[in-house]
């Protein structure tokens, strides 16, 4: 019998002599002081291009909210237009985040014929501040129907415009908002505008009871990203990662991550290439990439840049994302972000780092006086509050299929939320609770306080916790349980949001004790250990993964949501609705498409892998074993024919055998599931694809696991978690 040779021992040595090489190890890098911002029409060359009045006029919306004159937006249109023709640009788009996940654009040429048939360059203020791109396809959740294609992109003068450059060319990107011709929200970007004007509001409002002075609070963010980066000469042979973007098989390989020898380990030559030039980009985009490192799965990276205004960190992380999947192609490999691409081995995730900060301050920064450590008290226990009071919000905000293959494991919190203070601060807060006030602190790194009813304050509180969901890092909270494909706009909206009413409550009650007749201090003490009784229980320092930690948050009535449909619902609760209305963050209708959205979302994720998983095992699987099982057959056969005895490959054919009865038994089950769909309306579907396609698809790629290990190198046809992981 003559086999078909499709080896990917073949494939492994193309990937390994064949990948694109950027450098031959001469080249040296640009001067990043010379690069950064090179592609931003930012501040200074505002300065430079605009006149003094219209800067100013621009600035002080910048800076203090002003709503800025039309004037202003033409003059700077026109110097935006400048500059753009002076760096080559010749199409400008604006740039907007719809509630795909993604970015959208549409491009317009600065072409404008004239009557004598020639050609000129426009571009005026009612380019730059309102576009029409058709809303009819893009995700509403009911708020716009399909035959109503009106929306408008407007301009978000807090983001500075950009470059983007390619091969053929360059093009002016502009960030916007996009809303419906009702004036509804459509993306990301409006309701986080929104949610940062809350928090500044509320946030004032206690800097004054402070007699702190600042001129405006803005919440800001430090995105980290984690990735994996695979050779092309695999990825593109797995139709799984194509359309799903994860592996739906894969056997467990004899090395993954076990001797703990990637992470932090040297970063390969190729990736490093890919990196070096996804900054080199970055750069001249403004965005301020920092840390670069090895993650603890083979072929799996972190870059994360330093914090920024939570709105600007937004579109940069959009950026990063979308760099780093273009650049990876140019060294011929693909750049997935998706949660768990590999069973078995670290996934990733998107730790989002929040805080609030003045011109001159971090508000989470305790601080070297007294005032400053007053202070810092008042903004972390409204965190810690608004954590306890919304906990169903947070769990709900990184709810999606991807993180569910995460939560949990090894590599991420559980699904339950609870925050990680460290001994030293945890110590604090229950001083306060138990006495009002606290005589001193666990040793190590303190600040003093020189005040009787204060102690001193750690800088650092103690050491990680890669368990906790919610964990304070010494100047900021870190959000560790959003997914790493995910836009940190909504996560970073409801934070901003719920942290704003807590402030706001307590505030409100420090002014009604001052106007009783208390003073500050003391005003300020009574709330906080009234406020410390009512949210210590979302504080545990412990082991997230343990069971006990399951049992025992139970006994502190903290919810459990193990998957993203447990928590959607809690989207659109009563109170979660009068919250994002109260601040003008999200109307109901908003916040109900959103919910819609996300739950059409999982539906259409999870039957595209029932239906990617069925299409493999039909196409690729069962031919292969049943090529397998009829070349030992035809041998035993030959064999037996001759008087050889063959034991060994009666065996395997029987062992094969079976394995192809069982997974035919499995890929029928599969299929009538996929075929079912599960209803008429969209909430029915993703609870049929939960519960019924997901535990259809995980027995049929039990069934190809093991079909894996027995199967010839040469017969199976996708590369193996051994190649795509271990070949850089």
């Amino acid at each position: 019998m003559t086999r078909t040779i499709t080896s990917q021992r073949f494939d492994s040595l193309r990937a390994v002599k064949e990948s694109p090489a950027r450098t031959d190890g001469t080249q040296t890098r640009v001067k990043i002081e010379e690069t950064f911002g090179l592609n931003v029409f930012s501040l200074a060359r505002m300065q430079a291009r605009l006149p003094k009045v219209a800067y100013k006029a621009l600035l002080r919306t910048l800076e203090e909210g002003v709503e800025l004159d039309p004037g202003v937006a033409e003059a700077v249109a026109v110097a935006m237009k400048d500059w753009a023709l002076e760096r080559g640009a010749t199409h400008f788009t604006h740039w907007f985040q719809p509630l795909t996940g993604a970015t959208a654009e549409k491009h317009d040429s600065f072409l404008s014929p004239t009557a004598d048939g020639r050609a000129i360059n426009e571009f005026g203020a009612s380019e730059l501040v309102q576009g029409e791109p058709d809303a009819s396809s893009f995700p509403s959740g009911g708020l716009r129907a399909t035959f109503e294609a009106r929306g408008y992109t407007a301009w978000d003068p807090t983001s500075p415009a950009f470059l983007m450059e390619g091969p053929g060319g360059a093009y002016m990107a502009i960030p916007t908002a996009f809303a419906s011709w009702t004036g509804e929200a459509l993306d990301q970007k409006t309701p986080l505008l929104r949610s940062i004007q809350a928090l500044n509001d509320q946030a004032m409002r206690a800097l004054k009871l402070f007699a702190t002075p600042a001129v405006r609070v803005r919440a800001t963010l430090g995105p980290e990203q984690e990735f994996f980066l695979v050779d092309e000469e695999f990825a593109y042979r797995r139709p799984d990662l194509i359309t799903a973007g994860r592996t739906l098989f894969g056997a467990k390989p004899p090395k993954g991550q076990e001797m703990d020898d990637h992470y932090f380990g040297s970063i390969p030559e190729r990736v490093l290439d890919c990196m070096n030039e996804v900054e080199e980009e970055l750069y001249k985009l403004g965005v301020p990439v920092k840390t670069r490192h090895n993650e603890v799965a083979p072929a799996q990276y972190e870059m994360a840049p330093v914090y920024e205004d939570a709105n600007t960190a937004a579109d940069h992380q959009q950026l990063l994302m979308s760099t780093l999947r273009r650049v990876a192609r140019r060294y011929g490999l693909l750049c997935i972000l998706h949660e768990k691409p590999f069973a078995g081995v670290n996934g990733s995730g998107k730790h989002l780092n929040w805080s609030c900060s003045t011109e001159n301050q971090n508000l989470l920064e305790p601080g070297d006086n007294p005032h400053d450590n007053m202070q810092f008290l008042f903004f972390c226990s409204a965190v810690l509050r608004a954590v306890d009071r919304h906990q169903d919000l947070l769990r709900a905000a990184i709810a999606y299929a991807g993180n569910d293959h995460r939560l949990g494991a090894n590599e991420a919190p559980p699904s339950i939320i609870s925050v990680f203070l460290g001994d030293q601060l945890t110590d604090i807060f229950e001083q306060i609770e138990k006495a009002g006030s606290a005589k001193g602190s666990l040793p190590s790194g303190l600040l003093g306080l020189g005040v009787k009813t204060l102690p001193s304050l750690p800088r650092h509180a103690g050491d990680r916790n890669r368990t906790s969901p919610f964990a304070f890092t010494g100047n900021k909270f870190e959000f560790r349980a959003l997914g790493s494909s995910q836009a940190v706009s909504f996560p970073a909206t409801i934070l901003n949001t719920i942290v704003a009413e807590s402030i706001d409550e307590m505030v409100t009650s420090l002014e009604n004790a001052i106007e009783g007749g208390k003073g500050m201090n003391e005003a300020l003490t009574e709330l906080l250990a009234a406020e410390v009784h009512s949210f210590k229980r979302i504080i545990f320092n412990g082991d997230g993964y343990s069971e006990e930690w399951v049992e025992e948050a139970e006994r502190r009535g903290l919810l459990n949501l193990r998957s993203t449909m447990d928590a959607l619902p809690y989207l659109v609760t009563e109170k979660n609705a009068a919250l994002f209305e109260k601040y003008s963050v999200l109307s109901k209708r908003e916040l109900e498409s959103r919910h819609e959205i996300f739950v059409e979302q999982y539906f259409h994720t999870i039957n595209i892998e029932g239906e990617t998983a069925a299409h493999m095992v039909h196409s690729m699987f069962l031919p292969a074993a049943n090529r397998y099982l009829a070349e030992l057959l035809n041998t035993a056969e030959r064999a037996d024919h001759v008087g050889v005895k063959v034991k060994g490959i009666v065996s395997t054919a029987r062992a094969v055998a079976g394995l192809v009865d069982e997974l035919a038994e499995a890929l029928g089950g599969l299929d009538a599931q996929n075929e079912e769909l599960g209803g008429d309306d969209v909430q029915s579907k993703s609870e049929h694809m939960r519960a019924n396609v997901i535990p259809a698809m995980n027995r049929v790629r039990e069934v190809v696991d093991r079909l894996e290990k027995v199967m010839p190198d040469d017969l199976w046809p996708v590369p193996t978690y051994r190649d795509m992981l271990l070949i850089k």
